[in-house]
């Protein structure tokens, strides 16, 4: 974040649309910026920061009704939000990211949507086809800047003397989710932090009620961050950024952190997954896991033609969305993409594919099954 051109267009699309998202983008950028810019536009951010929040606060305030109803409800045929099941607020003020129909009143406040349902498969590919997306865009903004190693370091040279002890990397994401925590994100079943709930601040807002049907998503823990932070950084930037430094450690820093929460956000999403093929074979489960076969329960879950599915179309929306689009005709629907073209994409479709194929899909299943495996005891 060496040029607020980045925070002005995030400050743009927070104005325009004042989601979790976008005010939690903000507060990313901002927290780049007091680390790496120029006093004036240290300022400028914070200013910028604090009177949009106040400006939210003071929107939701007057229509305080209205704005809670919407933001516990989502419609039958609306996909799940983005930042979560249960329309978590932004900073206090009420914001949910995906805004239904009328309100349901004060006191269904606090309480997890009830008219989506979670479970049903159908919704669940719609969500996943959804964070393809996501995940494919981050990607392909992290790949614009160059690898950058230091900023995995602890103990880089350029932290000397700002006190901080952690890698940068590190650093941004633990000050990122002390943030979210008090916007009680990671007390939604499928949100999880990378740091522990220990070391992060207690929530600011009421907690939430979960409906009986979403009540064993809450009280099964399955976390596997660690292995997801440690494949990120060893084998997906590998793939995705050039080899070497270009001094963008605060835009490289903050793409990451997207780009790591979107990966969780999916991989963890196979709680729900598994949830809803246990309710459909519950004997079947548990007579596995009183077994302790994991390998039983590994291929009662499994669907390659899903799988392979899924690996297609990850490629073909990595093809669609990693050109340039000229007014010249596009190669994703014709022939196989010629090698030059293949080049100017900002990510490699195959790449993509494989990407899902031998981390994202494994990784899923994984957490499925450890899910499995406590779901069938309750």
């Amino acid at each position: 974040v060496h040029s607020p051109h980045l925070f002005f267009l995030s400050l743009l699309r927070a104005i325009s649309s004042p989601s979790v998202e976008n005010l939690a983008t903000l507060h990313t950028l901002h927290t780049a910026a007091l680390l790496r810019t120029q006093i004036t536009f240290k300022v400028f951010s914070t200013l910028s920061l604090f009177l949009l929040l106040i400006a939210c606060a003071w929107a939701a305030a007057g229509n305080e009704k209205g704005a809670a109803g919407r933001a516990q409800q989502l419609a039958p045929g609306d996909q799940v939000s983005e930042e979560g099941l249960i329309g978590v607020c932004a900073a206090g003020a009420g914001l949910a990211q995906r805004q239904g129909g009328g309100g349901q009143g004060p006191d269904d406040d606090d309480r997890m949507a009830q008219d989506w349902n979670y479970l049903d498969l159908q919704n669940i590919r719609a969500t996943l086809i959804r964070q393809e997306d996501t995940i494919l865009f981050q990607l392909i903004e992290r790949a614009q800047f160059k690898r950058n190693a230091p900023i995995y370091l602890k103990g880089a040279d350029f932290l000397a003397g700002t006190g901080i002890e952690r890698s940068f990397v590190d650093f941004m994401l633990f000050e990122t989710e002390s943030t979210h925590s008090k916007a009680r994100r990671y007390t939604s079943p499928d949100e999880h932090p990378f740091f522990s709930k220990a070391e992060l601040p207690p929530p600011i807002l009421p907690p939430l009620v979960a409906s009986p049907v979403l009540q064993p998503l809450q009280a099964i823990e399955v976390n596997i961050n660690q292995q997801i932070y440690a494949k990120y950084i060893n084998e997906i930037l590998p793939i995705i950024c050039k080899e070497g430094d270009d001094g963008q450690y605060g835009s490289a820093a903050v793409c990451d952190i997207q780009a790591l929460q979107a990966l969780s956000k999916r991989i963890h999403y196979g709680c729900f997954v598994a949830e809803s093929k246990f309710l459909d074979k519950p004997e079947e489960y548990k007579k596995l896991q009183a077994a302790g076969d994991k390998e039983g329960i590994m291929e009662l879950l499994t669907n390659k033609a899903v799988e392979e599915r899924v690996i297609k179309r990850v490629s073909a929306k990595a093809t669609a969305y990693g050109q340039e689009i000229t007014d010249e005709s596009s190669p994703v629907h014709g022939p196989a993409i010629p090698e030059d073209v293949l080049q100017k994409l900002k990510v490699n479709p195959t790449s993509m594919g494989q990407l899902y194929r031998d981390i994202i899909i494994p990784l899923t299943k994984d957490v499925e099954v450890d899910y499995l495996m406590q779901r069938a005891v309750l």
